[in-house]
C-alpha cells in the first residue's frame, strides 16, 4: 500500500491567497498537460467578492425518491470531520432538485476552520450566506430542501464535480473567475510557476500600460 502524502501546508495555501488568481493557476496547470481542472463555467459564487483556497475534503450526493433512514448523516459526518484549511467539495452530477447547502451549515464549516464550500448543485438561504460573507460557490439556487431530494452517499472519496476531477487532499482555490482544482501532488510546483507568471505578467502590465503594442510586448515577453 503506498504511502498517504503528507497534506499540502498552511504555509503554500497563504501563497495561493495573497499571491494568485484563479485565471494564472488555470495557465500554469494548461502548461502542464492538466486541461480538465477548472470547473464548469456556471459554478459561480454567491457574491462577487468570494474567495477561498483550501485542501479538498469531498462528498458525493445523488438523487433519491424519499426521505431516508438517516436524513443528512453523510454530510453531517463530512462536515464534523473537517479541519482548518480543509474545503468541502460535494458533487450532486449537476442535481438542482433541493438545495443542499444553507446558511446553517455554513456557520458549522466555519466554525471548524473550513475555508469554502464548493458543489455542482444548489444552495439556499442565500441572502443569510452573503451577510455571513462564507465562500460558498454552487451551480444555482433552490428553496426546496435537500431531504427526500439529494442526499450524500458517500465521504472522503474520490469525486468530480463540475466536470473536474477531485480527490480528498487536492488543493481547490475559488475567486470571481471560477474554481480550479490542483492536484495534490502538483501543488508546490504549480504556485511556484504561478508566481513567476505572477511577476513576468506585472512586468508586461507596464509595458503595454507605456505604449508598448501587444504583439510586441507578446513576442519579447511571451505573456498575454
Amino acid at each position: 500500500m503506498p504511502a498517504k502524502k503528507p497534506p499540502v501546508s498552511n504555509a503554500l495555501l497563504e501563497r495561493i491567497t495573497k499571491r494568485l488568481y484563479v485565471p494564472v493557476v488555470c495557465d500554469i496547470l494548461d502548461g502542464l498537460g492538466i486541461r480538465d481542472h477548472t470547473l464548469r463555467h456556471d459554478i459561480r459564487p454567491l457574491f462577487p467578492e468570494a474567495r477561498f483556497v483550501g485542501r479538498a475534503a469531498t462528498a458525493l450526493a445523488m438523487d433519491v425518491y424519499e426521505d431516508p433512514e438517516k436524513p443528512y448523516d453523510r454530510l453531517m459526518s463530512a462536515i464534523d470531520a473537517l479541519t482548518p484549511g480543509d474545503c468541502l467539495v460535494c458533487a450532486t452530477n449537476g442535481s438542482m432538485r433541493g438545495g443542499l447547502w444553507g446558511e446553517l451549515l455554513s456557520t458549522a464549516v466555519r466554525a471548524r476552520g473550513a475555508t469554502g464550500v464548493v458543489l455542482d448543485g444548489a444552495t439556499r438561504d442565500t441572502l443569510a450566506i452573503i451577510k455571513m460573507k462564507f465562500p460558498v460557490f454552487a451551480r444555482g439556487i433552490m428553496s426546496a430542501d435537500s431531504k427526500g431530494r439529494v442526499e450524500v452517499v458517500d465521504i472522503a472519496c474520490p469525486i468530480h464535480c463540475g466536470d473536474v476531477p477531485v480527490r480528498p487532499g487536492d488543493v481547490v482555490f475559488g475567486d470571481h473567475d471560477g474554481v480550479v482544482v490542483i492536484p495534490q501532488a502538483l501543488t508546490a510546483e504549480v504556485v511556484r510557476r504561478a508566481e513567476e507568471k505572477v511577476s513576468g505578467e506585472n512586468t508586461v502590465r507596464k509595458a503595454l500600460a507605456g505604449g508598448m503594442s501587444v504583439r510586441a510586448a507578446f513576442k519579447k515577453y511571451g505573456i498575454l
